[in-house]
């Protein structure tokens, strides 16, 4: 049978990142997927020379709008861990509020996208409409609606004051109630289910064996999450990575939904544990960073890893940073031979991916 090269992306109606696959087809089944990485490589990395690791916490938040807060965690945190830093707790929560906060935001822009990628758009409309939510509380609370830009060396920059966190808690009781009222439609419509359940699947084996991260390796039914080694101030909450087993594109969804419900409870967790008394947003910092440093953190996608060298000057010597999204390319590309032409946009989709973070 003949075999045609179809090329997929770098632009696509129903997939808002500039991936691009050459996909081998024969009569309407994939065979097998070629990548090509590198449209949108933008050289953050190398910015460490002009740019002193003060300054680099912003540019690390721009490496990805989506999960920035969580982008400067990371780096703050090894810089932190680096000069021996010690953060005080309150910092530490208001950094987990802001992250889940992110997380949240994040998942649900993907579960709209996802939702209108096979056709169902009122879902989408639905699902972005409860996200404007979370964009309000970050707004309200940091300045912006996307980039919040409250990490520093040390802590953050910006405080909740008691009525912030009531409006934040009372704010999570609607966007909790409005997705259990789509939660049933979310994972158990039948238009949903034609569409996902079956496809793209990924077994346990191969998820482990590919170093697929975050809800593409949860999906699988591999319990794994970077919040689990209680970095930062999820050492204060209780934590239970959500898991589902059928590796397709169901369950991959299935695990974004709840965890954002998840996060809900850790948001609410985090500001139960916030101190009464201590007000100290930041710890003092003095001197530059030396040596070698190596961070892992969660995102939305999955696990970041940041490695950073320094030799006791401002500039650091090098910055270097692995994305999920990186990490799940491998697993991808499992994914997809055998399936149907029409349904690569959702397969691509559902893990979720970030070029701009991959390509930095």
């Amino acid at each position: 049978m003949a075999r045609t090269v179809i090329p997929f992306g770098p632009q696509h109606p129903v997939l808002p990142e500039p991936i691009h696959l050459k996909l081998v087809v024969e009569d309407e089944i994939v065979k097998e997927a070629i990548p090509a990485l590198g449209y949108v490589h933008r050289g953050l990395e190398m910015l460490v020379a002009k740019r002193d690791y003060h300054q680099m916490i912003q540019v690390c938040e721009r490496v990805c709008g989506i999960c920035s807060m969580i982008h400067a965690v990371c780096y703050s945190q090894t810089i932190e861990e680096m000069m021996g830093i010690e953060v005080p707790k309150r910092a530490e929560i208001l950094r987990v509020i802001w992250s889940e906060l992110h997380r949240m935001h994040s998942h649900l822009l993907w579960l709209g996208l996802f939702a209108d990628a096979f056709g169902f758009e009122a879902l989408f409309m639905q699902i972005w409409k409860i996200r404007e939510r979370i964009m309000d509380i970050n707004e309200a609370t940091a300045g912006n609606r996307v980039i919040v830009s409250v990490n520093v060396i040390g802590g953050v920059r910006a405080d909740l004051s008691q009525e912030q966190r009531d409006w934040i808690e009372s704010e999570l009781r609607i966007i909790e109630k409005e997705l259990k009222e789509i939660q049933s439609t979310m994972l158990n419509d039948y238009t949903v289910k034609s569409r996902t359940v079956g496809k793209g699947v990924l077994t346990y084996e191969q998820a482990w064996e590919l170093g697929a991260a975050g809800p593409t390796l949860r999906g699988s039914g591999v319990k794994s999450d970077m919040r689990m080694l209680k970095y930062g101030g999820y050492r204060h909450l209780d934590f239970e990575p959500v898991v589902e087993t059928s590796g397709d594109s169901w369950a991959r969804g299935a695990v974004r939904f709840r965890e954002v419900l998840q996060s809900i409870d850790l948001v609410r967790q985090a500001i139960a544990k916030v101190p009464r008394g201590d007000r100290d947003l930041a710890a003092k910092v003095k001197g530059n960073p030396e040596g070698e440093g190596f961070m892992r953190v969660e995102q939305p996608r999955g696990e970041c890893v940041y490695y950073i060298k320094a030799s006791g000057k401002k500039n650091l010597d090098r910055m270097r940073i692995r994305t999920p999204t990186f990490a799940n390319v491998p697993p991808l590309l499992a994914m997809v031979p055998n399936c149907e032409l029409a349904d690569v946009p959702v397969i691509v989709l559902s893990i979720d991916p970030c070029i701009s973070c991959t390509e930095r």
